[in-house]
């Protein structure tokens, strides 16, 4: 319809608002909606808050140098964070703690001697401690020491802990390399020696010789332990062995030196100085020259390949071996053969003593004793053996 000019410039009716309900405006929903804005808020600034967290957690760490750091043991999340900070490790500790705790590893950090590379991140630093990826110090312990000698060394290793009570049964302990971390103590270090040589016995006990002369493993192990005192090479030590086992069928004496001197100083290793003729006929329980057959114990502590070569001696009739003065030793299985070598090694012994200038001579050490080889034949056993020249 149209409208008139009056009409026309009156402006157009607008519906009034309409009134919200009660219900929208109750407190219980204004409260509500509060709150949901708040967690989106929250939800919002812990995602920005975790994904900056995230690239520096898995970012590179302060750290210049490799540091070896240790963690004692009853270390909690937030000890094991100030100890990593302190040494430079780490440089924000609650990111540290964070990470942890996102990662549910709280309860599986562990204490140990760690190594961190350098410029590791936290990532890396948590999951070498969860991991336990503990610094390997090593202790090595030749064949042939004697228990007391082992355990000098082990008190000696200033990683190790703790002391030893008493010294280990002689031939209990197997000569190894040890891998072990910091807090292990001397006598776990023992206990797991001695495990070790009672595992490795019986696997080559089970697959001796059958006509082995021995009736137990202990009895292998007295024998083992001679043949590592006799020889260092190992390309004779099945040769040796067949000469005692040998000598054993045969009852003969075994007339082993380094029995003389076990059976004078006990675990102590050695005498410092020749055997002289008097010893070789002192009667001690060790001392081949007298007693017959295996001594009543091991003279040492025999490593494995002298526990392997005993075991499956070689097939010789050898019973005698001395010196040959190139440091190996030559065998007989006669006592005329072994008088030649005799003669031979009194030759070179002789060549190399008139080659020595007069002054160096006049000043020389005694010469020590090496454990000399059998060398009599049966009866009067002994009397035409050489004192060796070098000592073992």
């Amino acid at each position: 319809m149209p409208r008139s000019p009056r009409a026309a410039i009156e402006p157009d009716r607008v519906d009034l608002p309409a009134r919200r309900s009660a219900r929208a405006r109750h407190p219980l929903v204004v409260i509500g909606n509060a709150v949901i804005s708040a967690f989106v808020l929250i939800a919002l600034a812990a995602g920005i808050a975790l994904f900056f967290g995230k690239q520096r957690f898995e970012a590179s760490g302060p750290l210049a140098a490799d540091r070896i750091v240790n963690i004692p043991r009853g270390s909690g999340m937030r000890d094991i964070a100030d100890i990593l900070s302190r040494e430079g490790v780490i440089d924000q500790p609650w990111l540290f703690i964070g990470g942890v705790l996102v990662l549910k590893a709280r309860e599986d950090l562990k204490a140990g001697e760690y190594e961190f590379k350098a410029h590791s991140s936290m990532r890396d630093v948590v999951a070498t401690i969860v991991e336990g990826k503990v610094v390997a110090h090593q202790v090595s312990l030749p064949e042939g020491l004697t228990s007391e000698q082992i355990v000098s060394r082990l008190r000696q290793d200033d990683v190790l802990a703790g002391d030893i009570k008493e010294i280990p049964r002689e031939g209990s302990l197997l000569p190894d390399t040890y891998n072990f971390a910091r807090g292990v103590t001397r006598e776990q270090m023992v206990q797991r020696m001695q495990q070790a040589q009672q595992r490795f016995l019986h696997e080559v006990w089970d697959h001796r010789a059958p006509d082995l002369p021995l009736k137990t493993p202990e009895q292998l192990v007295v024998l083992v332990s001679l043949v590592e005192k006799e020889t260092g090479k190992p390309e004779e030590r099945t040769r040796v062995a067949a000469v005692f086992v040998n000598r054993l069928k045969q009852k003969m004496k075994l007339q082993s030196d380094p029995t003389i001197i076990y059976g004078l100083v006990g675990g102590k290793g050695t005498l410092g100085r020749p055997i002289m003729k008097s010893e070789i006929e002192h009667p001690t329980p060790y001392n081949t020259y007298i007693i017959d057959g295996l001594p009543p114990g091991p003279i040492a502590n025999p490593g494995r390949a002298a526990l392997e070569a005993a075991a499956n001696p070689a097939r010789t009739r050898e019973l005698f071996f001395v010196a040959d003065g190139t440091g190996g030793h030559a065998f007989a299985e006669t006592y005329e053969q072994h008088q030649k070598n005799v003669a031979r090694l009194r030759s070179i012994e002789s060549d190399q003593k008139d080659q020595v200038p007069i002054g160096d001579q006049l000043i020389a050490p005694a010469p020590q004793p090496s454990p000399a080889a059998p060398a009599a034949a049966p009866g009067r056993a002994g009397a035409s053996k050489p004192r060796a020249t070098t000592p073992r």
